[in-house]
């Protein structure tokens, strides 16, 4: 059953050939025997009674498309009775009041939550190896990292452990576990899904997206956790949609911009072969190439890691041990209780960028760093949108390399920030993008190691960009590959 798509499953609900109870167990048992550390909470009653409640709505026939379904949520959407530690010390025991929204739309849709899933600490990191509870391994190559900060959300679906599952990208963090896993992820456009109770890293970038074997399935997954939120002041207000409405239409004419400076220096030839494969394979769909530029890719990164690092700064201050969380057990005063709890709660790299976020934040520095990175952020915005006059849609590598060796980073944390320069500019923009696997490259001991291939939309062209991956689904098996 865990080879099957959310359409298959969800067919094999209605029909009563399974039960949303014995759907659950199977997934669990497979949980329980992995060894990836994919999942930082996992509760076998609190699973199964929702199942039991899955099984008498799919008995009176009061179903959505999604009901019974498993799904497994990245352990920083905040969940009633599930742990919510945002793979952080500083939340190792905490348990929220209340679900996140897109935790709620779920489970009004009768899907069944199998756990919450190891995730970099609030979302920060590249690889997966910044959680407190330990990196997730990725189950094509258990010495390499799975990506991040979703890495748990994509070695399980990888691993077959879940169907489906959620993740947040902030600049690049379902894209690029997608393409390293193997699987598919979309980070919709910045509004569409909201950030209420979603642990914030940076609010102007943070958002929730799918990941899961196939774009059909994500389209699944989106049609459930898009909508307006009166809750986040960031949703946007737009009627719902069907983003399966459109995975059938022919491509043929459709014009596909490819970056220059997505195929420079620091691409790996193993990633750059397949990226090229998969673009001579939509070219015999009919599709067309257009050679495009997007001059300001390289600025992507100091950009970011000023922007980030400084909304990061601000959202993370609250985590101070007076009202929740880890708290220091031993201190003098306030401020030593502040101080301790903070150095004892964070890990290193967010502590990284708290020191980097109040820096350039600072007297003196906001003009120079902040005020500065948001006026080129527009700059790279107008870059889309000019090479959306000549294209439909921009494809390109998401990762110049397939996923390093476990540890090969660690003690280089601007290694890792090269490793997003071709997912953060479309973050920056605020643009849908999403990955699906497209072939593999070789890992550091001759081991098979995915590499995916991104597809760019404009501003709320998610149905566009499901149905051009769809597409290349139809007539590839990439996105049936799974490890052994």
């Amino acid at each position: 059953m865990h080879t099957h798509s959310l359409k298959q499953l969800s067919a094999l609900l209605q029909s009563k050939q399974v039960s949303a109870t014995e759907l659950a167990t199977h997934y669990l048992n497979r949980i329980e025997t992995s060894h990836l550390n994919a999942f930082t909470h996992v509760d076998r009653t609190l699973t199964l009674a929702q199942a039991a409640i899955a099984d008498q709505r799919l008995a009176q026939g009061d179903v959505s498309a999604l009901t019974g379904v498993p799904i497994a949520h990245k352990d920083i959407f905040v969940t009633r009775d599930w742990r919510s530690t945002a793979g952080s010390r500083m939340l190792e025991n905490y348990v929220s009041p209340f679900n996140a929204t897109v935790v709620e739309l779920f489970n009004q849709a009768g899907t069944v939550t199998l756990g919450k899933l190891n995730c970099d600490e609030f979302a920060m990191g590249s690889g997966n190896e910044n959680s407190y509870f330990g990196a997730v391994k990725n189950p094509w190559d258990i010495t390499a990292v799975p990506g991040g900060s979703s890495g748990g959300s994509a070695a399980a679906i990888a691993a077959r452990l879940a169907p489906a599952a959620t993740g947040t990208d902030t600049g690049g963090s379902i894209r690029q576990p997608a393409a390293f896993c193997g699987v598919t992820g979309i980070k919709p456009t910045y509004g569409s899904v909201s950030r209420f109770g979603m642990i914030a890293f940076a609010s102007s970038l943070d958002q929730g997206g799918p990941i899961a074997q196939t774009a059909e399935d994500c389209s699944w997954l989106l049609n459930t956790m898009t909508g307006f939120d009166e809750k986040d002041s960031t949703s946007v207000q737009r009627d719902k949609e069907d983003f399966s409405r459109d995975l059938n239409q022919d491509i043929k004419g459709l014009r596909i911009g490819v970056p220059r400076e997505f195929f420079g220096e620091g691409l790996a030839k193993d990633v750059e072969q397949a990226v090229r494969a998969a673009l001579a394979e939509y070219e015999k769909m009919g599709a067309i190439l257009v050679d495009i530029s997007l001059p300001k890719t390289e600025l992507s990164i100091p950009v970011y890691y000023i922007i980030a690092p400084a909304e990061a700064s601000s959202n993370l201050s609250r985590f101070d041990g007076v009202r929740y969380g880890h708290r220091a057990a031993e201190y003098k005063d306030l401020n030593d209780m502040y101080r301790k709890t903070r150095t004892e709660g964070f890990g290193d790299e967010v502590k990284r960028r708290i020191l980097t976020g109040a820096y350039v934040l600072s007297h003196g520095y906001y003009d120079a760093y902040y005020l500065q990175a948001q006026k080129i952020r527009r700059l790279i915005a107008q870059d889309f949108q000019a090479a959306f006059e000549q294209c439909d849609v921009i494809m390109g590598p998401v990762a110049p390399t397939v996923a390093w060796d476990l540890g090969d980073k660690s003690d280089d944390p601007v290694a890792n920030y090269l490793a997003d320069i071709f997912t953060l500019s479309t973050s920056l923009a605020g643009l849908p993008g999403m990955s699906i696997p497209c072939g593999f490259g070789q890992g550091e001991k001759n081991s098979k190691r995915p590499v995916g291939l991104q597809i760019i939309g404009n501003y709320f062209a998610e149905a566009k960009l499901l149905n051009v991956a769809h597409q290349f689904q139809q007539a590839t098996d990439w996105h049936t590959k799974a490890p052994e």
